[in-house]
């Protein structure tokens, strides 16, 4: 039986990761450059860790990583795993998934938490949430960050994990551990409709078939060729493939056959999937909708994004279906090729049909003239038809032409399939020349490899270029209760005048610009005021404010207050958080301090303390200098023996060179 607190821990662990796809970059240190590498060649990335942390090989393709000589007591872990994403969210953009209230609410519900950053970012090749939190656990508190990226249908998760009371020893190295991940080498393969490969494979579908001797309706078995060079050889048969008779046909860049009946229902017709390579089918989600009385479904294409385009045998209905977003749309609901000039000699009365159809990597549409094999052409953008026929020589008089393919060999030869009556004919555009390759009926012919290069996935969903969206709450430090009656002021492009009115539960939202600097203030009664500046991301982000209360006992950080490596000399970013400290001191004017001056360990320890106690004065100095009683304040130097970060390295040594102040009297 697992313990209640420790149930409690995961779910507060898992709560906040289902909520997490709305997120992205933090600032992460550099990666010491002696640290050991571990490579994932299948899974194609690769990270850094110390030496010291040990590898713990969870199921493929997860691994661990965690200090101590036990994986079962280790004080810190640094996970990752790598999962397949459901099929139905394998083509979704990962971002667009899940809203900010519903964040927010899976966040507010955890015990005691602190949303220390949240932000997502769209790298192009994958997307990426990076996430920063700390909230109550069995033991204390746990503190929690890590990256999560989506690629190739994969969501892929490295995260770290341990008591807040280890961020002295090990914070540091674990955002430097995970600052390493990095993808290396193409890893796993998509699963991503948009990044699928188009073969050469070329499809038709059989009209007829030999039955004791005799040719019959057939429209449901499937005739299979190596590429458009090859219609010549016998074909690979996929008998009755489909589970309906059909005249429509078209081939997707995940080299799945997708079709749909030819029955004239005038009813939303599921596009049926094929797959060739295990022979087994299933219908899609996608619905075409009615095509209206008398009609069928009587030809299929693909675009050049993978689109899959349907067309009603009077031309009039054209629909795609595109499996990159999952969704179907109406192109036209009049047949474009009624304004051209030459339709009244082929739209007559008892006329052939003309919505047999291609398409190539222009986005131009190819139809053909049932009655002689022309060939009419319209424009998808505009939807406007081609000022003249195409008439082609070389074809047979009697009629029955029902499709037409443009493809290109493994030389980058493009070719231009006909089929028509009791065989496929190849084209030769410049010539007007039609070649007899393959005798046969066929309804429909399906291919893609015309677009292998011309390829480019759809576009996913982001957020509008240059907005930004903060949302968070003001708590207080030690409780993390919500703290509503604080006051809350934004300057910056955008951000309204005036102090901001929290909700019930301490939240505040501010939409801005990303990319630019915006001043926060924030203060209540009995609470250290605090003023700092954020950078807003692109898109939704994520982070509480904390307000320290002041109480006698209470020792709050001067986190900008820093001084020159081995000096007494304050750095200019110091100038802000004295002057909130003077503020202080001047509201309260009963209020007594006594400042704690601290250095990193390099150099000699009592020659630490000695400027340590140097540093306390130059800022005691700068409180006097302003009109502070001296007698309100004391101070003491410990040198080094009280660090904040690690000593290890210059960028977190400079963190431990600080001044505090300890409430001492007043309030």
């Amino acid at each position: 039986m697992v313990p209640t607190a420790e149930r409690l821990k995961w779910l507060c662990f898992l709560s906040l990761l289902f909520w997490l796809l709305l997120a992205g970059p933090l600032a992460w240190s550099q990666v010491p450059a002696d640290w050991q590498t571990f490579t994932d060649a299948r899974t194609g990335y690769q990270l850094t860790y110390p030496h010291g942390w040990q590898v713990h090989e969870d199921e493929a393709p997860g691994v661990s990583f965690y200090v101590g000589s036990a994986w079962a007591t280790t004080p810190v872990t640094v996970r990752f795993t790598v999962q397949p994403l459901p099929a139905n969210r394998v083509n979704l953009p990962p971002l667009a998934l899940g809203h900010l209230d519903s964040l927010w609410q899976a966040l507010t519900a955890l015990p005691q938490s602190q949303v220390v950053r949240l932000e997502q970012q769209e790298a192009g090749a994958f997307q990426e949430v990076r996430y920063e939190y700390t909230c109550a656990d069995s033991g204390g508190r746990a503190r929690v960050l890590g990256r999560r990226l989506w690629r190739g249908g994969y969501a892929l998760q490295l995260e770290y994990r341990a008591a807040t009371v280890q961020d002295a020893q090990y914070l540091a190295a674990g955002r430097q551990l995970l600052a390493s991940f990095a993808f290396a080498g193409p890893g796993l393969s998509s699963r991503r409709y948009a990044d699928q490969l188009c073969d050469d494979k070329v499809y038709g579908i059989a009209a007829l078939r030999a039955h004791d001797g005799t040719w019959e309706d057939d429209c449901r078995t499937i005739h299979e060729w190596a590429g458009s060079a090859s219609l010549a050889a016998a074909p690979r048969v996929h008998r009755n493939a489909l589970p309906f008779q059909s005249y429509a046909l078209a081939k997707g860049f995940d080299n799945c056959l997708y079709s749909v009946t030819k029955s004239p229902t005038d009813q939303p017709e599921r596009v049926y999937r094929y797959d060739p390579a295990t022979r087994k089918g299933r219908y899609t989600a996608w619905e075409l909708p009615a095509q209206g009385p008398g009609n069928v479904w009587i030809s299929a294409a693909t675009d050049r994004r993978g689109d899959l385009y349907f067309q009603t045998s009077d031309a009039h209905l054209l629909v795609r279906a595109s499996p990159a977003t999952d969704s179907v749309v109406v192109v036209w609901e009049a047949d474009p090729l009624r304004k051209a000039a030459y339709y009244p000699a082929i739209g007559f009365a008892k006329a052939g049909t003309h919505a047999n159809f291609g398409l190539d990597e222009t986005g131009t549409l190819y139809e053909v003239y049932s009655t002689d094999g022309a060939l009419l052409k319209v424009d998808l953008r505009t939807l406007r038809p081609a000022p003249e026929l195409f008439p082609l020589d070389g074809l047979p008089e009697q009629g029955g032409y029902s499709d037409v393919l443009l493809e290109q060999d493994n030389e980058g030869r493009r070719r231009l399939l006909l089929a028509g009556p009791k065989s496929i004919f190849e084209v030769d555009l410049a010539r007007r020349q039609a070649t007899r390759v393959r005798r046969g009926v066929y309804t429909d012919l399906a291919g893609c490899s015309l677009f292998r290069s011309a390829g480019s996935p759809a576009p996913a969903a982001s957020a509008t270029p240059g907005r930004a969206v903060w949302l968070g709450r003001v708590l207080d430090a030690e409780t993390l209760r919500p703290l509503p009656q604080a006051q809350l002021r934004f300057q910056g492009m955008g951000a309204p005048a005036g102090p901001r009115t929290l909700t019930a539960a301490g939240e505040f939202l501010l939409a801005g610009q990303a990319g630019q600097l915006y001043q926060v203030q924030a203060q209540l009664a009995g609470y250290f005021p605090t003023d700092t500046t954020y950078g807003l991301p692109a898109g939704q982000s994520g982070q509480d404010i904390v307000l320290r209360p002041l109480r006698t006992g209470t020792t709050l950080r001067l986190d900008n207050v820093q001084f020159e490596q081995g000096k007494a000399v304050l750095l200019p970013t110091s100038v802000p958080d004295l002057n909130r400290l003077l503020v202080l001191l001047t509201a309260n004017p009963q209020l007594t301090i006594e400042l704690l001056g601290h250095t990193d360990n390099q150099g000699d320890a009592q020659k630490n303390v000695v400027l340590s106690e140097q540093r306390v004065s130059v800022v005691k100095d700068y409180l006097v200098s302003q009109g502070v009683a001296p007698g309100r304040i004391t101070g003491r130097g410990l040198g080094g023996t009280e660090p904040r970060a690690s000593n290890d390295q210059e960028a977190t040594r400079r963190l431990n060179r600080r001044v505090e102040f300890r409430i001492t009297g007043g309030r």
